[in-house]
């Protein structure tokens, strides 16, 4: 009697036309693109969030607000693109304010 290796521990045919590698590098560059978009919302944010109402116009903080809503909605994107669907967690994770996400995609002239 003979046994045959199950199907997920035989060689592929993908390793040999190198897709694989391919493969590799367009995950690595989604996930990184990933976490600098993360980056970017984060900073967007923190900026929004420092913004004092004393002594600065209010066109500064629509400003800051109109920067955020642009790089959490960026962020939304890449974040699709990587297969991820639900933006729940990462609304909690970043606490992204309601007003910002009230403005995404949001075109201005």
């Amino acid at each position: 009697m003979s046994v045959r290796p199950p199907q997920s521990f035989r060689p592929s045919e993908q390793t040999k036309n190198g897709f694989n590698v391919l493969e590799y590098e367009l995950m690595s560059e989604r996930a990184d693109s990933l976490g600098r978009h993360g980056l970017k919302a984060e900073a967007a944010l923190a900026a929004l969030k420092a913004w004092a109402p004393d002594g600065q116009n209010t066109e500064e903080r629509e400003r800051l607000l109109n920067e955020a809503s642009d790089a959490v909605w960026a962020f939304f994107i890449q974040r699709e693109i990587c297969g991820l669907r639900n933006n729940r967690d990462a609304i909690q994770r970043y606490g992204i304010p309601n007003e910002v996400i009230a403005r995404l995609g949001a075109v201005r002239k």
